[in-house]
């Protein structure tokens, strides 16, 4: 897991602390893995592989369908594999960034941009072997090293709305559109009105301006009646990047049953496991 630490400046974490048996040595009995190294933002489809910078929380994950700086890695459904890796750091908010669609091009990506910041020859060298270690060996196995592959691509196209974080949301739509409608807001009045109900000076005023959530949450429950469930899944997951302690509740009323009603059964686990111990900081869950 430290293999990366010295040189570049990457942790290996998540799948790979279970590889090097650190869950025997773990002292609390009380773990919840769907919790280990998932950051305040990281919504239920990402899972942190490597952590970077502790200042920004820059970490890297896989993205998934039913994904310090880190990575992430994104699915969009819990059962299939991850479709590609992303960062994002966690100090300065909800947004991820494509990196690759494997570990090998999100880290030649990594690399590449240190190499332009460091002027230490010593420091060059080394990150430039690794550099063509990297390659040769992502090459012989296979892996592409394209930051946006032919996969991501398609994925992309089946995209409904790119929600807040602007990883994209993916959700079934029949050929007579069914399963998703959009928000009556666009991104930018709904950050509007969360912020007016964040801002509030008084639970009064906080109410009042809760008005414009309470009615997308009818249109929700109609969409969810006509199987348009893509607009409580969207909903709900931009209210959770928003990352206010107001929209908890009805976060936890949104995402569980849109993943339910969607069969990410997982996902519904993760995110009331989340919103339940959400975090900033020690999120390593087998950290002594």
């Amino acid at each position: 897991s430290d293999a990366l630490v010295s040189s570049v400046g990457l942790t290996l974490v998540g799948p790979y602390d279970i590889l090097a048996g650190k869950h025997k040595k773990a002292k609390s009995t009380d773990l919840d893995f769907n919790l280990h190294w998932r950051f305040f933002y990281d919504p239920p489809e990402f899972q942190t592989i490597l952590v970077g910078d502790s200042k920004t929380q820059y970490h890297m994950g896989y993205f998934s369908l039913p994904i310090c700086v880190y990575f992430f890695i994104n699915r969009d459904v819990p059962d299939e594999l991850p479709v590609w890796v992303g960062a994002n750091e966690a100090k300065k908010g909800c947004v991820i960034s494509q990196v690759g669609d494997n570990v090998f091009a999100a880290v030649k990506l990594f690399l590449s941009k240190k190499l332009k910041e460091v002027t230490d020859k010593k420091k060059n060298a080394i990150l430039k072997d690794i550099d063509e270690k990297l390659t040769r060996t992502a090459k012989e196995l296979g892996y592409s090293l394209e930051q946006k592959t032919m996969k991501m691509k398609q994925r992309d196209k089946k995209v409904v709305t790119k929600a807040f974080h602007g990883a994209g949301l993916v959700v079934p739509v029949d050929k007579n559109d069914v399963g998703y409608r959009e928000l009556p807001e666009t991104n930018a009045n709904l950050k509007k009105i969360c912020k007016a109900i964040v801002d509030a000076p008084t639970d009064d005023e906080r109410l009042k301006a809760f008005a414009p959530i309470q009615e997308m949450l009818t249109f929700v429950q109609f969409a969810n009646d006509e199987c348009d469930y893509g607009m409580g899944y969207e909903l709900g997951m931009d209210l959770f990047c928003y990352g206010s302690h107001y929209f908890h509740k009805t976060v936890g009323q949104l995402l569980p049953l849109a993943y339910a009603l969607l069969k990410r059964n997982r996902f519904a686990e993760i995110i009331e496991s989340h919103l339940a111990n959400r975090r900033e900081e020690k999120v390593d869950q087998l950290a002594p």
